[in-house]
């Protein structure tokens, strides 16, 4: 079976993905007050605790975001929290969670620090001039299910499951520079809401790669600000919940996610389920 996004269509919703790197003393000690809030305000989706910091999305009716907002902002630590808005048709979340995680997004490399080791931000505006560089090495730091319906042009798919697999893939890739004798070129990481880069780029630079880049908001910044006649951007926008994606302006689209393996095709194509075919 093959789910599609519903055709309900917007009742006020707004959806807020969310994510800031700081250091939380008490996680576990958080998490009740804030579930708590969440539920009174009829919010759904996920937020992640971590030491290391906050990350989620969630769904909510316009002033219930707004107070939710505020309460993270007074978290310590994030008052400058960034917060990307779409919208959606129905709530795409059933219900609230929020979880005490190791890591807020899950790399499995010790000892990296985004606030102070991330790469360079690059805003939306100024993202193009940096790809048309002939010496800027562009990389799609998200999963290969994400990466087939939509990318930027000409970047570097890695091919992964996981962002665990990341690190590792990106360390051959620099072994190969070397075997070459060629020092790290220019690299430019980007990723859904920006998070994956904060890490992604911070494991660069900490194995000796001096110039990395990333793009400020994600895609999601990128596809809100950027006009589609202007755009670099190719395809769809995978999302990690029922709306499945996104494209130019933040409109929804009409993908669908496969209910067998979980990957995202385009409604009307025919969609060859891995998991299907071993039955």
């Amino acid at each position: 079976m093959h789910d599609c996004p519903s055709t309900i269509a917007s009742s006020g919703l707004r959806v807020a993905a969310l994510y800031h790197f700081t250091s939380f003393d008490d996680p576990e000690g958080m998490r009740g007050p804030l579930l708590e809030l969440c539920d009174d305000l009829d919010i759904r989706g996920t937020l992640l605790l971590a030491r290391e910091g906050i990350n989620g999305t969630v769904s909510g009716m316009v002033d219930a975001m707004e107070r939710l907002i505020g309460y993270l902002r007074r978290l310590p630590g994030c008052a400058d929290m960034d917060v990307k808005y779409s919208t959606a048709r129905a709530h795409p979340f059933e219900r609230m969670k929020v979880k005490l995680k190791r890591e807020i997004v899950t790399m499995g490399v010790g000892g990296i620090d985004p606030v102070r080791d991330a790469g360079i931000y690059v805003e939306p505006k100024d993202w193009n001039a940096l790809l048309n560089r002939p010496d800027m090495i562009l990389i799609d730091t998200r999963n290969d299910y994400e990466v087939e319906i939509g990318t930027f042009a000409d970047a570097i798919n890695p091919e992964i499951r996981s962002f665990r697999e990341f690190p590792a893939w990106f360390s051959a890739m620099k072994d190969q520079w070397e075997a070459e004798g060629k020092a790290p070129p220019p690299v430019a990481m980007f990723c859904t809401g920006g998070i994956r880069c904060e890490k992604s780029t911070a494991f660069a630079r900490s194995i000796g790669c001096e110039e990395v880049y990333h793009l400020k908001g994600g895609i999601l910044r990128y596809l809100e600000e950027i006009p589609a006649e202007q755009s670099l951007w190719r395809g769809n926008c995978f999302l990690f919940d029922d709306r499945v994606s996104v494209t130019h302006g933040l409109a929804l689209t009409d993908d669908c996610l496969c209910a067998r393996c979980g990957r995202p095709y385009a409604s009307g194509d025919g969609h060859e389920c891995a998991a299907s075919a071993a039955d």
